[in-house]
């Protein structure tokens, strides 16, 4: 794939035309407008879910995160820290970085920080390490170590890890609506709600699911950015007049044709002034003491390899879906982009809202016309509103929002057509990376699994001299990271 070129707009707006490249990109200020809008109300659930995670639990010293008494203190707290360092790292991106790739805290990253890391240690030990793994990776990237791994995956792994993606944020969107759920009968998951599809949470997304596939398929511009309104409205109606109420109440599901998330009704405020007492309050060196300098190192990478493999995927998937990549498929510019994500990492620990990485769900704004910079401008702005409009932005629920990430799911997986799936020594891997995203809800063990068998099958093969050196180091760490728990076991840790 190359990237599109042409010649910059005229006008007051040409020095941002040229800084962006919007219409070098084949883009329209338009559409980074409406892409930046899709991205941000497809992502803007961390506002709320992230405080449910981390500001719900206690450190090892009993005491919830910024020492507040109770969960109900605060959460408000972590919401508008979360808004806030996905404002400036978003904005950072867009303008340092130049691509419309979003960035918040990342989810799983965050609960293994509350459960994992702070349950050993106190909530600002834990947020050091963050900073730590944040800034051992700024170090890889000023090294060339980050790019010197993307240049040496193979073709049809960058393409396997785009699909890969696809498949991953579809399964995303039918969890979090609630269309596909963990089964309490003999199978895995089940369709809805005991089996069958009930509850006028689920016909909010089928609805919103039909019409984004419709717009989207007969070509009309900004149909994602329509259905995710159209949906929005319908379920603001439908609480309104049944009353559906939520589906959990105190993390126990009382109600299983309720809301997943949030319940889309008219706040009785809009406003809201933002504590940000939270930003800064990290310890970088209490945790050495606490647990220990080997334990500190085994949850420092852990995280950094995780963050670092999970972020490297997005912009790879992303990048493809976008046409973004040039004639030999880099990103121009990739450096920018891995400097700034790595930053932000650390900016995630230093903000109190655990590690933050490139989201998924900037997949829907590119799906929505977005190529440059400016569509992060937009995002990394409306989080900055955010922190202020909370109750609005949580009108928003889940059923509304992800039937764009299906739509978009299935856009990035018909990139599939171009892995070479004759040649099995890279095809096998390349399914398993596919698969494993979703399977396991995790990019980085989808790439995990699919560089170690990549070196396994080339070596037995004949053909190990087709592997990378640095792929092979890549691959040995990652069994290192499959085989943690072990590790540690053997060490005596935890």
């Amino acid at each position: 794939m190359t990237a599109r070129t042409g010649k910059a707009g005229r006008g007051f707006l040409a020095p941002l035309d040229r800084y962006f490249a919007v219409t070098a990109r084949g883009s329209s200020w338009l559409q980074e407008i409406r892409g930046g809008i899709v991205t941000f109300f497809t992502m803007s659930y961390i506002v709320v879910l992230n405080p449910l995670i981390i500001g719900t639990v206690t450190d090892a010293d009993k005491k919830f995160i910024g020492g507040v008494a109770s969960p109900a203190d605060a959460i408000p707290l972590v919401a508008a820290a979360t808004a806030l360092v996905a404002g400036i790292v978003t904005l950072a991106m867009g303008v340092i970085g130049k691509y419309p790739f979003a960035v918040a805290t990342g989810l799983g990253l965050n609960a293994f920080v509350a459960f994992g890391i702070a349950a050993e240690m106190t909530w600002a030990d834990a947020m050091g390490l963050v900073v730590i793994e944040g800034l051992i990776i700024v170090v890889m990237v000023l090294v060339g170590l980050r790019r010197a791994i993307f240049n040496a995956l193979p073709a049809d792994l960058k393409t396997a890890i785009a699909v890969g993606i696809g498949l991953f944020i579809a399964l995303i969107g039918f969890v979090d609506a609630g269309f596909v759920r963990k089964s309490a009968g003999g199978t895995p998951i089940e369709l809805g709600a005991g089996g069958h599809l009930n509850g006028w949470p689920t016909l909010v997304f089928v609805v919103g699911l039909i019409l984004t596939a419709v717009l989207v398929a007969r070509k009309v511009k900004g149909g994602i950015l329509i259905g995710i309104a159209v949906s929005t409205v319908l379920a603001i109606v439908v609480e309104a007049v049944a009353k559906v109420g939520p589906a959990s109440t105190a993390g126990k599901v009382t109600n299983p044709t309720g809301w997943q998330l949030v319940v889309p009704e008219l706040p009785d405020r809009l406003l809201q002034i933002p504590n940000l007492s939270l930003v800064g309050q990290f310890n970088l060196l209490g945790s050495w003491s606490r647990v220990g300098v080997v334990t500190a190192l085994l949850f420092v990478f852990t995280l950094a390899l995780s963050d670092f493999f999970d972020s490297m995927g997005t912009i790879v998937g992303i990048s493809k879906e976008g046409n973004l990549l040039d004639a030999k498929g880099d990103l121009p510019g990739f450096d920018r982009v891995l400097l700034v994500d790595a930053a932000a990492a650390a900016a995630g620990g230093v903000g109190s809202v655990s590690s933050t990485t490139v989201y998924v769900e900037s997949a829907a704004g590119v799906g929505e016309g977005a190529r440059t910079g400016f569509a992060n401008v937009v995002t990394g702005l409306l989080f900055l509103v955010a922190m202020f409009l909370t109750p609005l932005v949580a009108i928003v629920p889940f059923e509304a929002a992800t039937p764009a990430l299906v739509v978009v799911g299935f856009l990035m997986m018909t990139q599939i057509r171009d892995i070479n799936w004759s040649d099995y020594g890279v095809a096998i891997p390349a399914f398993l990376t596919v698969v494993l995203m979703p399977f396991t809800y995790s990019i980085t063990v989808g790439i995990g699994a699919g560089l170690i068998s990549y070196a396994v099958i080339r070596a037995a093969q004949g053909r190990a001299r087709e592997v990378h050196p640095l792929m092979w180091v890549v691959a040995a760490l990652f069994v290192v990271y499959f085989a943690i728990t072990p590790i540690e076991k053997l060490l005596g840790i935890g």
